[in-house]
């Protein structure tokens, strides 16, 4: 295997059209992102049919522009390695039927990888020395977990949300509210206006690791509803508070159960201003805290070809047959 591995990583699982190139998992030549949140906006969500048909018109060129600011060609590619779950299975099919066409028009290996992983992968670029074992706490749209990273391509989920994802929540939240779409943001934004301790919100617990998010969701839609002039950013701002409260109880009993010391958060809600301060407060325990450069923290393509390059040098391949699959288990 030659020194330099350079993997072409290509995203597609939801409204982000990106296509990367990743220098030995770590280093980003391209990270190029075609974002469709001004088309979705107006709909108040991602709307899957139009996420599908944006990325048809978006990944031919995407992928040249990745290519050029790389300034390298498809030669100099090792490995195509597209997303292929969780996520849309239109929008996915995109990104990996193009991968498919791309690896058999230049013979070179296809390498699926999973969203997931790739959201873990994005501290690998953002950390130089970050190695495994960790724990990963991921938190997104679609996902709230708590994942024991033994290894680049090892991992042990510890609990998961039994209802709504974080980033479900918070869109939710929003909508209610009258923020609108992306809600994660907005409810952040608003939330530095408000006092997190004016309004109190119930938290479920559970004896494991599993998380619930729906009971403090649907407390704050119902408070709004029963006063509508109640203060949004006082809403905001307790809401963020308690969902933060739940997520760093677990994280903190999940360390034990482990016997690790260090954490490392991923998906696009890590990108919340209050969460991402609340968990560098655990590093005053002696916890080593790492949390992803804001522009890798939502999708995007370099995270994929990060995750990709591991499973690559780590004997994996996937076979021109690879299909979508929308609700891929880590």
């Amino acid at each position: 295997m030659k020194q330099d591995i350079l993997t072409l990583g290509i995203e597609s699982s939801c409204d982000e059209t990106s296509v990367a190139v990743i220098k030995n998992g770590r280093e980003i030549l391209s990270n190029i992102i075609d974002t469709q949140i001004p088309i979705h906006e107006k709909y108040g969500g991602v709307v899957p049919e139009i996420a599908s048909r944006n990325h048809i018109e978006a990944i031919s060129r995407v992928t040249k522009k990745a290519l050029e600011e790389a300034n390298i060609t498809f030669d100099d590619i090792d490995a195509i390695t597209p997303t292929y779950g969780p996520g849309l299975v239109g929008a996915l099919l995109v990104g990996l039927s193009y991968a498919k066409a791309l690896s058999f028009a230049i013979n070179k290996p296809l390498v699926g990888v999973n969203h997931i992983q790739g959201h873990i992968a994005a501290n690998y670029i953002t950390y130089k020395e970050l190695k495994p074992p960790f724990l990963c706490v991921m938190m997104s749209g679609g996902n709230t977990q708590l994942i024991h990273v033994k290894d680049y391509i090892e991992f042990e989920v510890l609990g998961k949300t039994r209802d709504d994802a974080i980033g479900e929540a918070f869109d939710k939240v929003a909508r209610v509210v009258g923020l609108g779409y992306p809600g994660g943001p907005k409810v952040d934004k608003l939330a530095k206006e408000g006092n997190p301790y004016t309004i109190e919100l119930p938290k479920t617990h559970f004896e494991n690791l599993d998380f619930s998010f729906s009971g403090i969701k649907t407390a704050v839609i119902n408070l709004h509803h029963k006063n509508p002039d109640i203060d949004k950013a006082d809403l905001c701002a307790s809401f963020e508070k308690t969902v933060t409260e739940v997520l760093i109880e677990n994280t903190k009993k999940a360390l034990k159960q482990i016997n690790v010391d260090t954490i490392a958060l991923a998906g696009g809600v890590s990108a919340n201003s209050y969460i991402r301060n609340e968990f560098l407060r655990l590093q005053e325990k002696g916890i080593k805290t790492y949390m992803p450069d804001l522009k890798l923290c939502t999708d995007n393509a370099a995270m994929i070809g990060s995750a990709g390059y591991y499973n690559f040098i780590n004997g994996k391949k996937s076979d021109l047959d690879l299909n979508a699959v929308p609700n891929l288990k880590l």
